[in-house]
């Protein structure tokens, strides 16, 4: 293998680091077939042509250098950046899925100490994280489809290898999530199928702890879908559409507040049944949850959720409350407190929300209020330092327009409910920004 020296370039390849910030696939493509271009040359950094597309958000020119043969995992810059931290760091988690399909290592650290994936969540790029921490390559998956050793069938059926890396590589491991994942597809909504599943997944997180790059992460994540999976088996044994039950079952809430506690149980039950007791990870979930009173935060689904993808609880975004979907925007229109995807999710969870909205909308009610007392407070506030500087003793102080004021209080106090929220709150609950179709489940649905 060729030593390449930093800060040895040809005109021609100071030329393509210049196309790459600035020109076309095309132009770069043209370069790239001279002779005299090296394809991993560096520059008095220590960057690759692949470093610096990576770094400027060149999905196409990142592509290009990978089909020339560009070594994705190049660690001669100076401070020991790959082209995957570059990525990483960027924010462009398009590049980062690339590079990690090219072969680009996890676990190379910088001159620091650092990993693709801590770099970016010390910068608040969670997405990458997440994307690095799910990646599992369709092809280690393909690997227990096909007869190994003295076996003569498969541990699993190549028809569910499909739906099954679908479930590995989801960013959204909320447990009724992956038990819809399960019930919207056949092939996988099946006992027997889902116990050759099962099996896998127990392999995969096997093999991840007993390699000599542990994996601790993709370890835990693939034992508590496995665990998941166990759980659909119980309810499928029991009869046909169980999965159904299963799902209510998890988001059923107590009467007091509706916090799902049968969720909670089975969360913490994945994490203690973890079979590999001297992983770190293990013991930092284990010192996370064990003091936290079922019911209160942190959650163990919340502590477990970060520790695979990396998202963090003060991320400022919102997450459906049944399936746990990043992002959720439709709020219920008679609490306003409750958050889903959409209609689907909220009918799913009308059983068990319609016992604690109406609770939930007087303290809705009381926030507003509060909220708009303390803002009337502010303004008068406001009002009076900036009369105090104005007035003159031989002046007296204008008085104020009743009807003005009674507007202003009209305009700062709560809001009534919209005409039929009353009616609604017994028989239904709409979601706020679905404006067709039907306001919410019936009641008499559930």
């Amino acid at each position: 293998m060729v030593h390449i020296m930093k800060g040895e370039l040809t005109q021609e390849e100071k030329e393509l680091l210049e196309v790459i910030r600035k020109g076309t696939v095309q132009e770069a493509g043209t370069l790239l077939a001279n002779k005299n271009v090296r394809v991993n040359c560096l520059d008095e950094n220590g960057m690759t042509p692949l470093m610096h597309a990576a770094y400027k958000g060149k999905l196409d020119m990142c592509k290009l250098l990978l089909r020339h043969g560009a070594d994705v995992n190049c660690h001669q810059h100076e401070h020991g950046y790959t082209a995957l931290m570059f990525a990483a760091l960027s924010g462009y988690k398009d590049i980062v899925w690339v590079m990690l399909e090219a072969g680009a290592e996890t676990d190379v650290v910088n001159s620091v100490g650092r990993t693709a994936a801590q770099m970016a969540a010390f910068v608040g790029q969670h997405d990458c994280v997440t994307v690095i921490n799910n990646f599992f390559p369709r092809e280690r998956l393909d690997y227990y489809t096909k007869p190994q050793g003295l076996d003569k069938e498969s541990k699993l059926p190549p028809k569910l290898a499909g739906p099954l890396h679908k479930i590995i590589t989801t960013t959204n491991l909320h447990p009724v999530k992956i038990v819809m994942l399960v019930n919207e597809n056949p092939l996988l909504a099946e006992a027997a199928a889902l116990s050759k599943c099962y099996k896998v997944m127990d392999l995969i997180c096997e093999k991840c702890m007993k390699q000599r790059d542990m994996n601790e992460v993709l370890a835990m994540k693939t034992h508590y879908i496995s665990c998941i999976f166990q759980k659909c088996i119980n309810f499928l044994k029991d009869g046909e559409n169980k999965l159904d039950t299963l799902i209510k079952s998890l988001l059923k809430g107590r009467a007091t507040d509706g916090f799902p506690t049968y969720q909670e149980k089975i969360v913490r039950e994945s994490i203690r049944k973890f079979p590999y007791c001297e992983a770190t990870l293990l013991q930092q979930l284990v010192r996370s949850i064990a003091p936290v009173e079922i019911g209160s935060d942190p959650t163990a689904f919340s502590v477990l959720n970060q520790a695979i993808t990396g998202q963090v609880g003060f991320i400022d975004v919102e997450f459906c409350t049944t399936c746990g979907e990043k992002g959720a925007s439709k709020r219920c229109s008679v609490c306003k407190m409750v958050i889903y995807c959409d209609q689907t999710c909220q009918k799913i969870h009308w059983f068990t929300h319609k016992k604690i909205c109406k609770n939930l909308k007087d303290i809705y009610e009381k926030q507003q209020l509060k909220a708009a007392k303390e803002k009337r407070k502010e303004e008068n506030d406001g009002k009076l330092d900036v009369n105090s500087n104005c007035i003159n003793e031989e002046q007296p102080e204008a008085e104020t327009d009743p009807s003005q004021e009674d507007a202003d209080q009209e305009d700062s106090s709560p809001k009534d409910p919209v005409e039929g929220d009353e009616e609604s709150h017994k028989s239904d609950a709409g979601l706020e920004g679905v404006q067709d179709g039907p306001a919410g489940p019936q009641a008499s649905e559930e």
